[in-house]
Order: structure tokens, then C-alpha cells, then sequence
């Protein structure tokens, strides 16, 4: 509550030296065809083209990115960042839209807030907190009361948020990269663990957050948890690759501070904490029983062991991942002298723990920290607030490091900057054996995509040779498929590598 209140004064402070009497046009900006526009301030290089109502609002565009408002908008009480297109019968009330969003085809939004690159096109948003990459593009689709981020939403997904009780007091948690499939539903409060994919309809209140790269499917009525299963997709490399490249931002001043990085302190903590999970669980539960019960959600017995392997598999990646991003940066003559110097950790290794800050990856001890420094009156303004948000996520690589470093200790024994030569083999052999496996088990998945259930509908009228022909000419050869290129260069990367590194360690 005190954090709470100190905020909404600077937001205050803030907005009392903007506010005016009058609306604005600012430069290169163009008005077209509209209806009523009250109490409007247009930033420069922004249009605005057969909306129907305007009414107390910001559009910041500028000459790095402009923005646009189309035909048909209706916007009330609004703030639209620059680079977003707004357009087409869009109907926002209370929503602040940020930088690189795009909305059109009769999308409604109410009191909910959308970060950078958000998509929504067809659908409804109600109270919702849609992190960056949240993507609706379905007219049945409703979103409300949850929390999202590099989210998508498959056609006809639905949330409760009330149990018809006091009302609709419920909200839901989808952490980054969760996907929900066509007509899935969700009975809020639940929460969803990092990079899992929903299926089917849900009606118990369950929390899956120690569980990310999962599946959450629907079983003769139970939800079920397959732990790890969405590691091994097609999907989730795709997205985690796609994500950067799809950064719609021009505006040099980017507000929203985004981390990319697949495995993270973040991800691998609730890994590391999973696997200790699934283990108990083991131990505990006995052979007679099919299901077990966890936090609301059904696993089955068979899967406690085998899915921990695929945890365990991220966890010898991402060490290695940091290892090698370190030896990088050395020169091609090197000594175990030199190795050792840079893998040392800049301060006491510690294994707290990590949040997602609606894009940006920071340790709790930090974010603690900025707030108990908010709360002492020592940052007054939201422009000290946002620098130090940015000094803590320019530092994000150096702490990484600190907590992989812990890891390292805790896995080994050692210190990082104090591990064998044997050791620092083991670390490259298993991130190297770690990387292929995973490559492979992708291309495994990926191959599906060519089989010949894939060739239905190709070849209309003609025999099994023509749908196959027809098939090649429109999607191309397993072999050729640039994912599958890609994918295989990366596993031929990662063995060169390793080689290199193991070569230097004899």
C-alpha cells in the first residue's frame, strides 16, 4: 500500500505539469474525415483517418514513429504509444496502448493495458494486463482478468472471473509464452507456468508456476499436467526465435524493457525447483496409483521420472549456455589462468530468486531493493524510477552470471573460477550432448509436419502421387525448410564450439 501510494504521487506530480486547457496537434500531423475529437493531444507525425469519436486522450507519436487511428475508432480516456496502429472499428475505453501495438476488426478493450507489440484484432479484452507480444486475433475470443506476456490465443479462449459468489473478485496468471488452444477455458484463479500450452476445458483452480515448458490438457474432465513436454516443440523455439525479430519499435526511447532469453535465471530456477518437485512426488507417491494431485492439477505417476529429464536436460544447457557466453570473449590464445578469471563471479553468489517484470527479467533482491529506495523518497520522480530500471536491466547479463555461478557451486562443488579442467569439460560435453539432444528431439517434432497426414487436402481430385506433388510445391521438403536449416546448423555451431573449447582444456 505505501509503495502503491508513493507511486500514484509522482504519477501526479507528473501528469500535473502536462496537463492543459486545450487539445493538441503537433507537426506533420493530419486529421482526416473524422467525427468529434474532444480533449485530444496529438504528438507530431501522427493521423488520425475517419475515426468516429476521440475523447480525453494521448497519442505520442513522434518523427521516429508515427502513429495511426483509423476508420471507425471510438477511444475514450486512452494513451496510445508511438509506432501503433489503431484501426478499423477498434473501441478502447480506459486502455493505454504502448509502443508497436497493432488493433483493428472490431476489437474491444476496457480497462486494460496493452505493452509493446501487442496484437488484437476481432476479439474482447476486460481487465486484462496484456505484457508485451500478447497476441488475440478471434472473434470469440474473450480475455478478462488475467495477466499475459508473449502470450498467444487460440480461437474461442475463454476465462471466469467470478464463481458467482461476491462477484468477479478472480483474476488469472499466464506467465511468458503461454499459448491456449481453440475453445480452451480457464476457471480463474489459476496460474500458469512459463512456456506451457493449454488445451481443452478446465474447471478446477490450479497453479502450475513451478512447472514451465509444460502441457495442461483436459482428460475425461480432469486437467492434466504433462510437465516439460512443451520443451521439445517446434513451437517454443520458433517463438523464442521470432520474438526479437518481430520488434516493431522504431522510437529510440523504448519503454519496455524486454528480455528474450529462453532459459533464464528466471525459467531455470522454477526448473531447478520442478525437479525437486517431481522427485519428492516419486519418492512419496505409490505404484498402485495412476494420478497424483498437485496445487489442483492431476499428474500422472509414470511421467515423474521421465519428464524430470528433460529438466534436467535445460539445466546442464543453461550452464553451459553462460560458460560459453563468458569464454567467448576471450582471445584465441588462451590460458586456464585467463578461463578462470573470467568465469569469476562479480559478488557473493546467491540463489534468490527471479521475477519477469512484465518482459524484463530482474532478481527479487533487486527490485526489493528499488522499492524499499521508492518508499525512503529517494527516487521522486517517474524519470529517476525509469533510470533505475534500466540500470538494473543493462545489468541483467552480469547478474545472470552471479546466480549461474551459485548454480555452478551447487552442482559442482566448486567455485566457477575454481572448477578443473575436468570439470569445466564436464559443463561443455554436457551443454554440447545437451543442445544436440534437444535439436534433435525439435527436428523429431518438426518432421511431423511433413508426414503424410500433413498432405491432406493437397492434390484436390488427384491420387497419392499428385497430393504429394502438390504438397511439395506449396510447403517444400522436410530438408529444405529453413526452421529445419536453421536448426540443423545450430546443433553444427554448437559442436564447433565445444570442440574448440574442449580442445583448449587438454
Amino acid at each position: 500500500t505505501e509503495l502503491v501510494k508513493k507511486l500514484t504521487d509522482a504519477v501526479e506530480n507528473y501528469t500535473a505539469g502536462r496537463k492543459s486547457g486545450s487539445g493538441m496537434i503537433g507537426q506533420d500531423s493530419r486529421i482526416l474525415n473524422c467525427g468529434s475529437i474532444i480533449n485530444v493531444w496529438m504528438g507530431d507525425h501522427t493521423t488520425i483517418s475517419g475515426a468516429i469519436r476521440l475523447e480525453e486522450g494521448t497519442i505520442a507519436g513522434n518523427r521516429h514513429d508515427a502513429v495511426y487511428v483509423g476508420p471507425g475508432v471510438i477511444a475514450e480516456k486512452f494513451i496510445i504509444q508511438s509506432g501503433s496502429v489503431v484501426d478499423t472499428g477498434t473501441l478502447l475505453s480506459n486502455c493505454f496502448v504502448g509502443q508497436g501495438v497493432q488493433m483493428g476488426k472490431q476489437f474491444s478493450a476496457e480497462n486494460s493495458a496493452f505493452f509493446a507489440n501487442c496484437e488484437g484484432f476481432h476479439g474482447e479484452a476486460c481487465s486484462v494486463f496484456a505484457g508485451p507480444y500478447s497476441v488475440t486475433h478471434h472473434k470469440s475470443t474473450l480475455l478478462i482478468a488475467g495477466m499475459f506476456s508473449f502470450y498467444n490465443a487460440g480461437s474461442g479462449t475463454n476465462q471466469s472471473n467470478h464463481m458467482y459468489k461476491l462477484g468477479p473478485v478472480h483474476q488469472g496468471i499466464l506467465e511468458r509464452g503461454s499459448k491456449t488452444g481453440s475453445f480452451s477455458y480457464l476457471l480463474w484463479p489459476s496460474r500458469v507456468g512459463a512456456f506451457s500450452a493449454i488445451v481443452g476445458k478446465h474447471f478446477a483452480n490450479f497453479d502450475t508456476a513451478d512447472f514451465p515448458f509444460s502441457y495442461i490438457t483436459e482428460e475425461n474432465g480432469k486437467s492434466v499436467l504433462t510437465p516439460a513436454m512443451n520443451l521439445i516443440t517446434v513451437g517454443t523455439r520458433r517463438d523464442s526465435i521470432k520474438w526479437p525479430n518481430r520488434d516493431r519499435r522504431n522510437d529510440p526511447a523504448k519503454f519496455d524493457l524486454l528480455n528474450f532469453e529462453l532459459f533464464s535465471p528466471y525459467t531455470v530456477g522454477k526448473v531447478l525447483r520442478a525437479i525437486d518437485t517431481l522427485n519428492d512426488l516419486y519418492q512419496k507417491t505409490s505404484r498402485e496409483q495412476e494420478y497424483i494431485i498437485y496445487n489442483g492439477i492431476h499428474i500422472k505417476r509414470l511421467l515423474l521420472k521421465s519428464t524430470r529429464k528433460y529438466y534436467e536436460l535445460i539445466v546442464d544447457i543453461y550452464i553451459g549456455d553462460e560458460v560459453i557466453k563468458r569464454l567467448n570473449d576471450l582471445p584465441e590464445k588462451t590460458t586456464i589462468g585467463d578461463i578462470r578469471r573470467q568465469l569469476k563471479s562479480s559478488r557473493v553468489a546467491t540463489d534468490e530468486r527471479w521475477l519477469d517484470m512484465a518482459g524484463m527479467f530482474a532478481s527479487q533482491q533487486s527490485i526489493e531493493k528499488l522499492i524499499a529506495t521508492i518508499k525512503d523518497n529517494r527516487l521522486p520522480d517517474i524519470d529517476v524510477m525509469q533510470s533505475a530500471l534500466v540500470k538494473i536491466y543493462e545489468n541483467y547479463n552480469e547478474s545472470a552470471w552471479n546466480w549461474c555461478a551459485n548454480l555452478i557451486k551447487l552442482k559442482f562443488g566448486d567455485e566457477a573460477d575454481q572448477l578443473s579442467t575436468e570439470q569445466l569439460r564436464e559443463i561443455i560435453t554436457n551443454w554440447k550432448t545437451g543442445m544436440t539432444r534437444l535439436n534433435n528431439m525439435i527436428l523429431k517434432d518438426a518432421e511431423k509436419e511433413f508426414d503424410t497426414k500433413s498432405q491432406i487436402g493437397y492434390g484436390l481430385d488427384g491420387d497419392e502421387d499428385m497430393a504429394e506433388q502438390d504438397f511439395l510445391a506449396v510447403r517444400g521438403s522436410f530438408d529444405n525448410n529453413k526452421f529445419v536449416s536453421e536448426t540443423r546448423a545450430d546443433s553444427a555451431r554448437t559442436e564447433q564450439i565445444a570442440m574448440h573449447w574442449l580442445q583448449i582444456l587438454k
